[in-house]
């Protein structure tokens, strides 16, 4: 049977449009990454100089998704999404200018910029879905959600991949150019393709709506906030300078192996509707999607790796295994925890405006990043991977405790 594009019913293409959208942006932010790591290193910068370049783009995150839900909500998810992309465009831009001009301040500025679209693009992709899928349709919802977070992840490494490619063929300003060459024809597809009024509340949205007053979205929130600080303490910085320093490996060695991880994390978030879901008593071919309960069982679960990984490095048990096979581990209950909570937090988003509550969560998102990137880099100066990974585990303990505020299942609805 002869596939046909036209012949998929406006809510399918809207959703293939928003997943090509922000498939697209998540390779060039893939790449980009890569390119400046690889780039600074090059011209001489340390690990954590470099790592300095990407606070502003976790910063401004935050501020991003805090105020970047209210305006979804008032001009429309289509505006925010276009805008992010746009805001992409000049950020690749910006590291057009030659190479003496590539100081600190300028490229800290350019990440900034590609932070603020980064979440602008990520939280229209996600609130977009809450007003595609038909109310109660929450298996499919599950199922659409983990796609396109999985699916976005997968992409990132394959960005990484893509920018060490095409930094070496071609060299860093062409990569560039074409990356913005590429972007700009994405963009301007997106403006004629995308609804008008997608996501935009019936109800004027206030200002003061930007802060939700849902207490599952709250303890949501703050659990997302633990899990990521938990994730990026000793993934960000601590990981990749341990790996080069200890085990002696090289930066290809490294960003390969790190951008594999991230395509298998990736892979691990698309398929999350089959490891959580349950069959419904009522109707067995129906999944029941996951709740409170399961993020609880899950962050607990997860706690325990990195205070395993942490024991097997103080007595030395077969290091470089244990650290590696940890780390796989981690990965990949970590990809089902995030895909459980992406999956949540679009559920429990109200139908209108929904981009309010979901741009509230990625903001504790980013905020957790933010924070995990900056211990990253001074406990494991200070105090070595091991402490990492200790701070690691205690705030998995924290996200299983702040889960117990989750609303549960009612035993009929299974």
């Amino acid at each position: 049977m002869r596939f046909s594009f036209r012949t998929l019913s406006d809510d399918i293409k809207q959703y293939l449009i928003i997943t090509g959208n922000y498939w697209a942006f998540t390779l060039t932010d893939g790449a980009l990454r890569m390119l400046v790591v690889l780039h600074f290193h090059n011209l001489g910068y340390q690990p954590l100089e470099i790592a300095s370049l990407f606070l502003f783009y976790e910063f401004f995150g935050v501020i991003t998704n805090l105020f970047g839900g209210w305006l979804g909500a008032r001009i429309g998810l289509n505006k925010t999404m276009n805008i992010g992309l746009f805001l992409q465009i000049i950020a690749l831009s910006m590291l057009l200018v030659p190479e003496d001009m590539l100081i600190v301040p300028w490229v800290m500025a350019a990440q900034a910029l590609s932070g603020v679209a980064k979440d602008l693009n990520k939280m229209s992709a996600k609130s977009a879905i809450k007003t595609l899928v038909p109310k109660n349709a929450e298996d499919q919802l599950y199922k659409w959600v983990a796609l396109l977070t999985g699916s976005k992840n997968a992409l990132k490494g394959i960005g990484f991949f893509i920018g060490g490619l095409l930094l070496s063929l071609i060299g860093f300003q062409q990569t560039i150019i074409a990356m913005a060459t590429a972007l700009f024809a994405i963009w301007l597809f997106s403006l004629i393709s995308i609804k008008s009024d997608l996501g935009r509340a019936k109800n004027k949205a206030k200002f003061t709506d930007i802060f939700s007053k849902s207490p599952a979205i709250n303890s949501l929130s703050a659990a997302r906030l633990f899990l990521f600080g938990a994730r990026d303490v000793w993934f960000v910085i601590a990981l990749p300078v341990y790996l080069s320093t200890a085990f002696r490996w090289d930066h290809w060695t490294v960003g390969g192996f790190l951008a594999l991880w991230v395509i298998a994390y990736g892979i691990v978030q698309s398929i999350a509707p089959r490891i959580t879901g349950v069959k419904s008593k009522k109707r067995q071919s129906i999944n029941v999607p996951p709740d409170g309960k399961s993020a609880i069982n899950y962050a607990f679960c997860l706690a325990f790796i990195p205070a395993c990984i942490a024991l097997a490095l103080t007595f030395d048990f077969h290091t470089q295994a244990s650290l590696l096979i940890g780390l796989l581990l981690f990965g990949a209950v970590f990809a089902v925890n995030s895909s459980l909570h992406s999956y949540l937090i679009v559920s429990y988003a109200k139908e209108d405006g929904a981009s309010l509550d979901i741009g509230f969560y990625y903001m504790a998102n980013a905020l957790g990043r933010l924070i995990g990137t900056v211990l990253s880099g001074w406990i494991f100066q200070e105090y070595g991977l091991i402490a990492c990974l200790w701070v690691s585990s205690s705030f998995l303990l924290i996200t299983s405790v702040i889960s117990l505020g989750l609303p549960r299942l009612k035993p009929q609805e299974v």
